[in-house]
């Protein structure tokens, strides 16, 4: 069967990876210094955190991994290359924030019913500690956040260590000025329930993608529309619309011509389509399959094959 196969190249926004690997770095230094700390002080708030930053160690090491891999070239066994592995690793981030999260609102819980005395000279050292290079951490992966969804997934686990340093910084004054060491547990609770709304939405979007559902902003009877304006255009049918990664937005679809034409006029027709599918939807793979009175073929616009 004959196919047309097409590819737009919009301007893309090149991700750095090295500064991923410094966060992973500044993020090892404060989770083995809050955890002697936590240990130390006593603070559940400031050894959750700890946990929380542990964890992020990890879902940052598997963003790297997953970031180097999405650039290695495709072959005849992986004809897609490894594009998709920033998404995985994006789904797989999100699972262990909301994971750490329900292991912390049981922690707090716990301690809630049991208050114990905390250092709290430490704990604000340390939260102080942890807001600069958390900070730090959050600068430097704001502008690939706005961009790669496996950045973003790496800088809410940053961006949620930094409040969550705050708060223990608040905690701590609190408990050092007005002895109220039961603000502890709650200010893990606080985190907990924050860390289940950023990871939801993440889990959301990166298992959207994962499942090649169509874009949210997508509506496939305005593509529908769109396409048979187009003089020459019969039907476009048998449509698929998805995202590989977060790059490259892909439609395949059959097209059923209005006459009998040569391979030479439908390039032309083709050409014209590939056009409005990019200017109005920024659908940069395009691929088409031609047919004219085909009655053998459904020509339902989706079709479950």
């Amino acid at each position: 069967m004959l196919e047309n196969h097409s590819h737009h190249h919009s301007h893309h926004h090149h991700v750095e990876g090295k500064n991923l690997l410094f966060s992973i770095v500044l993020n090892i230094v404060i989770t083995v210094a809050q955890i002697i700390g936590g240990i130390l002080s006593g603070s559940l708030a400031l050894l959750s955190d700890a946990l929380h930053n542990f964890s992020d160690v990890l879902s940052l090491v598997f963003s790297y991994a997953a970031h180097k891999l999405s650039r290695k070239k495709a072959s005849v066994n992986q004809t897609f290359g490894y594009k998709r592995a920033e998404l995985i690793a994006a789904f797989i981030n999100a699972m262990t924030l909301i994971i750490v999260a329900l292991f912390l609102i049981y922690g707090a819980i716990e301690r809630f019913f049991n208050p114990q005395h905390i250092e709290s000279g430490l704990v604000i050292w340390l939260s102080i500690l942890g807001i600069v290079m958390n900070g730090l951490s959050v600068l430097l992966l704001k502008n690939d956040a706005d961009k790669n969804l496996n950045m973003k997934s790496a800088y809410l686990h940053l961006f949620t260590d930094m409040l969550a340093s705050i708060a223990v910084l608040i905690g701590g004054l609190l408990m050092k000025y007005l002895q109220w060491f039961w603000v502890d547990s709650v200010l893990t609770l606080v985190i907990a329930v924050y860390l289940i709304i950023v990871g939801f939405d993440l889990l959301k979007k990166s298992t959207q993608m994962l499942m090649l559902f169509t874009p949210i902003h997508l509506d496939i009877n305005d593509i529908i529309e769109e396409v048979h304006k187009i003089s020459g255009v019969n039907k476009l049918h048998h449509i698929h619309v998805w995202y590989l990664n977060e790059e490259e937005l892909h439609l395949e679809a059959h097209l059923d011509c209005s006459d009998d034409i040569k391979m030479s006029e439908f390039n032309a027709l083709l050409d014209k389509v590939e056009h409005v599918l990019f200017e109005k939807f920024h659908i940069n793979h395009i691929n088409i399959q031609p047919e004219y009175k085909k009655a053998e073929d459904s020509k339902d616009f989706i079709v479950q094959d």
